[in-house]
């Protein structure tokens, strides 16, 4: 569909100044797509930039969807001065700007939000916004290009710091100049940076020796400055998430906080900051005005209603109102795209893209128009994915060569018939939502945080695979053999203390059983820890066993092969509102070539609230139905059965398929009538609870079972389920998370695929936790509803529920309330359901039956009372129905005064307001989910086991377990899997560590420790080692020992032994001896031998008697170091 183009016009035709400017397309999609005779408005296009040149205010009319963005990026690539865009509302304002940017990727193209999300509301400022207005007004400042700065009514609102006070407010540092570490440091303090261990967030800094880590106010990412003495040796930016450098710099400067209304420095309205040399560019001027008079009395009001008024600037200090705009903007040059028509007035004839409903065959046939009509089709798409599926629908339903196509995704199409131009976006034509993108560097900054929800403390139990529960008393050095060792302690009872050296650990883990249960601590030695070790791992065994089997015995049999995609399928997915995330595309593909192969799907889908596993489904839904199967999606609520019936239905309205649900809001005669269709076949998907498994439910040609929450269903459910699905393609979705090192070995029973990704620009959710205030509750409400949304209010107890509605209509007499709870009949929650989600109703008021799967992307707001009641897991569940959307969402946690809570609900509270990154239910609902979810992955009763010794030890238990059974009775079915070396152990009397004076940070030592032993090869411990070179500055010795040590393990492990010990200048290397290994008898062990004769050192081999079991031992002489370790073991690999 794709065809060369050769000339050269410019879209706008600007070409008066700029005979060599590059096409806006070029970088973009290395093609120009207008040809020279369509320049769009080209004369009226060259006269608005001459009068704009000439200081000529203007006005325009005529133009339509992204045309707007094509017009300024024009005039813009052609002028010599500022513009500044000022646009009705944010979410206009991110999408020119999204458009500005992909069409001047050379230029600098700014976006400049407001900092607070009310007035005065000091704590509400968005991190991300500050960075951008601080980046806007530094850049105007010292850029010598012109900038073009894209903004809305709520940023003019706020007045900004004058540049004297911005000089005053930056200091700037370049390699190569001297400057005191201790000025540094002073200048920072001065600006009311806090010193913190890492930086994570903007405001903070960090010393470590001679490196300065510090995060500016207008950069997305930190700076690491490295002195040499006083000099400025190297300075990079860094990543928060990793704490790596990225890119080498030769100058920075850090900017301090410029939005911070406490103080009082000078401030004016932003058009003063400006340089004279600006052009404003703005819709009509009035109701830019009215919006800012409405934000200045609520100013006002918040302003008079503030506790100690002294510490605040006045509303007029800090804000500016409509007049002071209009009368600024009458005296400075300007364009303006209404109908308020200057003396100098341009017309342009663009009308918006038509809107086609999804119908392809109109969609073509209007492109044939335009052809026949002389007009050039353009289709802008948003990736390449959605390029080949336009391709492929095009291809089936028109056989010529009719339109240009582009990666690059635009807010609005047009179509300009003057000059034979027609743009049009592939979202508009699919109803997809578009959405814009804008910088949000802090989203990561989670990441270090819930690093250290896992990390150890003092005091936190922890599981050693070896003597059981014990207490952790932090790193300690200790002597042995007058060498200094780093160890972990662990005490065990009243008295009993064992140190555990840090390359065994692997044997610890931190405990997490049941929230705040306090865990069984055996004595030392104990027999009691063993038996119950032995007693988990053989239950396990058992468990594990029974599904490898059925695994098994489903790779045997045979099912239905399903054929390769149709055009329809291609329509319905490119159909999605959404963008695919790359883990939603491969878990498609996963399914669909599962579906397309001989062998029975069973997948599993595991991924968050709200990361479009229900989307998934549907299109495997869709494909079975597409090759003329039954679908049957099974789901364990009533309310699930009724919102996946409406979810389902509205993505498959404009396809030949026909959608039914069962549950008990159904009648008796309906759910006949329903049963009987389904055995004719005239049903071709099936939604309902567990009534489905029924013996009465007869499907005529069942072709794919969709079971959701599997983790909701009963045992029984569970069984008939397994007899219905014998060489049925099965797909399971959950939104329990599943921890990385549990997926590897559950892949041994089962399929699975994962969904990590977050849908691109959505928002993570604001969360607070608040006690209940009745000013809070109407005020956030109110806030809502203005911005049309709608609010869920859940209070989990029946009998006052009434109540709760009434108070909410008293702070609200406005809105439309409806309340519901799993006690009402059927026909009236379904009632009340179907009010809300066509938003008749703003605000539901109930219990938690909305937990599942409720999906109402315009309600935004939830209120949970008495959220301190609730296990994390379902507060989480509870808090991603909200979100949904590009809309911002607010979540408040209602609960009583933090001081009244018990340490694990307080825990819990901090635990959701602090983790609120998109995504986070994978690690924050770790603790509660992994013992309530991932226990019922292999079956209910084991959760006993996991609470008595922890859950990371019951996982390390299972791994061991599957390894096991795959060497013992599977081994024609994972054939790679034979000849798993075990993990080998270190003694030592080196002194092999990470000094204290290289790493202070206790927290941070024990991470990197940690951090080692998860390296599992030379490339990975190479950059391990450059890594902690980044952050530390350059390794001492015992350091490099420390990295070594590890490769000397690995040899170890190549040649079987299972320990070493390295003191008083020997090496005995312990072999492997259990009885089911036949190593001794195989050429490898000859070859040892062999290559042992020959071998530099003199090493020998002797056997040593221990109780019953015989251990062979070699030994070599006069090792110092663990380098000469190495090396000799080195010459004894094959």
């Amino acid at each position: 569909m794709k065809r060369d183009i050769n000339d050269r016009g410019k879209l706008f035709g600007i070409c008066a100044k700029s005979e060599k400017r590059v096409c806006i397309f070029e970088k973009k999609t290395g093609l120009n797509p207008f040809g020279s005779g369509s320049a769009l408005g080209s004369a009226q296009a060259q006269q608005l930039f001459h009068h704009l040149q000439a200081d000529e205010n203007v006005s325009v009319s005529g133009l339509a969807g992204s045309s707007y963005a094509f017009l300024v990026a024009s005039l813009f690539e052609s002028s010599t001065q500022n513009m500044f865009w000022i646009l009705e509302d944010k979410e206009e304002a991110a999408y020119m700007h999204n458009d500005l940017e992909r069409l001047l990727p050379k230029h600098h193209v700014l976006f400049y939000p407001a900092s607070y999300r009310r007035p005065y509301e000091i704590s509400r400022v968005d991190n991300a916004n500050v960075m951008m207005r601080a980046e806007a007004l530094k850049k105007i400042s010292t850029s010598q290009k012109p900038v073009l700065l894209v903004s809305y009514p709520d940023a003019l609102f706020e007045k900004v710091v004058t540049r004297k006070e911005l000089k005053k407010k930056t200091l700037s540092m370049k390699v190569g100049e001297s400057i005191a570490l201790d000025f540094v440091n002073e200048v920072l303090f001065d600006y009311d940076f806090q010193r913190v261990d890492f930086v994570s967030q903007p405001g903070e800094f960090s010393v470590r020796g001679g490196i300065v880590d510090v995060f500016s106010f207008d950069k997305e990412e930190p700076y690491r400055i490295e002195f040499f003495g006083d000099d400025i040796d190297r300075i990079t930016s860094f990543d928060i998430e990793t704490q790596l450098s990225i890119n080498a710099l030769r100058k920075v400067e850090v900017v301090a906080h410029l939005e911070n209304k406490l103080q009082s420095e000078d401030r004016q309205a932003l058009w003063d900051f400006l340089p004279q040399k600006t052009c404003y560019i703005y819709p009509r001027v009035a109701e830019i005005g009215t919006a800012l008079d409405q934000l200045f009395v609520k100013a006002k009001e918040v302003h008079a209603a503030l506790e100690s008024p002294l510490a605040h600037g006045t509303p007029s200090e800090l804000f500016v109102h409509g007049q002071e705009l209009i009368v600024a903007l009458d005296e400075r040059l300007h364009l303006c795209f209404s109908g308020e028509k200057e003396a100098h007035h341009l017309t342009f004839d663009c009308q918006p893209q038509p809107s086609f409903h999804r119908n392809f065959d109109h969609i073509i046939d209007h492109l044939i128009d335009n052809k026949a009509q002389g007009i050039s089709n353009h289709i802008f798409c948003s990736s390449p994915t959605q390029v080949d599926r336009f391709r492929r629908i095009a291809n089936e339903l028109a056989s010529e060569d009719l339109f240009d196509i582009h990666v690059m995704p635009l807010y609005r199409g047009f179509i300009d018939k003057q000059h034979q131009v027609a743009c049009y976006t592939d979202h508009q034509f699919f109803e997809r939502h578009h959405k814009f993108r804008l910088k949000n560097g802090y989203a990561k900054k989670q990441a270090i945080s819930l690093k250290e929800f896992n990390q150890l403390s003092v005091g936190d139990y922890v599981t050693h695979i070896d003597h059981g529960i014990g207490k952790f008393g932090g790193l300690q050095r200790i002597k042995v053999e007058d060498k200094m060792q780093e160890a972990i302690k662990l005490i065990y009872g009243e008295r009993d203390t064992l140190y555990v050296s840090i390359h065994a650990l692997h044997k610890i883990a931190k405990y997490s059983g049941k929230d705040g249960a306090v865990p069984k601590i055996y004595k030392l030695g104990s027999v009691a820890w063993k038996k119950l070790k032995q007693k988990t791992k053989t239950r396990v065994k058992q468990i594990a066993f029974d599904l490898i089997q059925v695994y098994a015995k489903r790779k045997l049999k045979k099912g239905f092969q399903y054929a390769s995609d149709s055009y329809l399928q291609h329509e319905l997915e490119a159909s999605f509102v959404y963008e695919d995330t790359p883990d939603q595309r491969s878990a498609t593909e996963a399914v669909k070539q599962d579906m397309e192969s001989e062998q029975p799907m069973d997948r599993l889908v595991c991924g968050d609230v709200g990361f479009g596993k229900t989307e998934v489904a549907i299109r495997a839904a869709f494909k079975a139905v597409d090759n003329g199967k039954q679908v049957a999606v099974l789901v364990p609520t009533t309310i699930l059965a009724f919102q996946h019936h409406s979810t389902f239905s509205k993505r498959l309205k404009d396809f030949p398929v026909r959608v039914e649900y069962t549950n008990r809001f159904r009648s008796a005669k309906d759910k006949r009538e329903i049963l009987a269709e389904l055995e004719k076949g005239k049903i071709d998907i099936i939604i309902g609870t567990h009534q489905l498994v029924n013996k009465s439910t007869v499907f005529k040609n069942l072709g794919l079972l969709v079971v959701d929450e599997e983790q909701k269903f009963g045992v029984g459910v569970k069984e008939k389920l397994r007899a219905l699905k014998d060489n049925v393609d099965v797909l399971t979705l959950t939104a329990t998370p599943i921890p990385r090192t549990l997926q590897f070995s559950l892949m041994a029973a089962r399929d699975l695929s994962i969904i990590n990704t977050p849908p691109p620009n959505r928002h993570p959710i604001d969360s607070q936790v608040i006690g209940f205030s009745e000013e809070v509750i109407r005020d956030a409400i109110i806030y809502e509803l203005q911005r049309g949304g709608q609010v869920f209010f859940v209070h989990n107890r029946v009998e006052n529920l009434l109540e709760f509605s009434g108070m909410l209509q008293r702070l609200v007499p406005d809105a439309k309330i409806t309340s519901i709870h799993g006690q009402m009949d059927g026909g009236s929650i379904e009632k009340r359901m179907r009010n809300f989600i066509d938003g008749q109703v703003d605000i539901l008021v109930a219990t938690t039956i909305i937990e599942n799967g409720l999906d109402v992307p315009n309600a935004n707001t939830i209120f949970i009372n008495n959220a301190h009641h609730f296990g994390l897991s379902d507060l989480h569940q509870m808090r991603g129905r909200v979100g949904r959307s590009n809309k911002k969402a607010f979540c408040y946690f209602l609960s009583a005064p933090l001081s009244t809570l018990t340490d694990e609900a307080r825990k819990r509270m901090r635990a959701l307001s602090e983790h609120t990154a998109l995504g986070s239910g994978f690690q924050i609902a770790m603790r509660d989910l992994e013992i309530r979810g991932a226990g019922d992955l292999l079956g209910g009763e084991q959760s006993g086991f996991i609470n008595e010794i922890g859950f990371d030890t019951y996982q390390k238990i299972l791994k061991e377990a599957i390894e096991e059974l795959k060497e013992e009775h599977f081994q024609e079915l994972y054939p790679e899997n034979i000849g798993t070396s075990k993990e080998v152990q270190i003694d030592t009397d080196l002194e092999i560590l990470f000094p204290d004076n290289y790493i202070n940070n206790v927290q941070q030592r024990l991470s990197c420790y940690q951090s080692l032993h998860e390296v599992k090869d030379q490339a990975q411990l190479e950059q391990f080692a450059l890594e902690l070179e980044d952050r530390f500055g350059p390794l001492p010795m015992p350091s490099k020992a420390l990295l070594q040590s590890v490769q000397l393990k690995w040899v170890a492990a190549a040649l079987h032994f299972e320990k070493l010990v390295l003191k008083k200048g020997k090496l005995i290397g312990y072999f492997n001896t259990s009885a089911k290994d036949d190593f001794f008898a195989s050429d490898g062990f000859s070859n040892l031998l062999s290559r042992l004769q020959g071998h530099s050192k003199k090493g020998f081999i002797k056997e040593r008697k221990q109780g019953e079991s015989t251990r062979l031992l070699l030994t070599f002489e006069s090792m110092e170091s663990v380098e000469s370790a190495f090396i000799c073991l080195r010459e004894l690999s094959p």
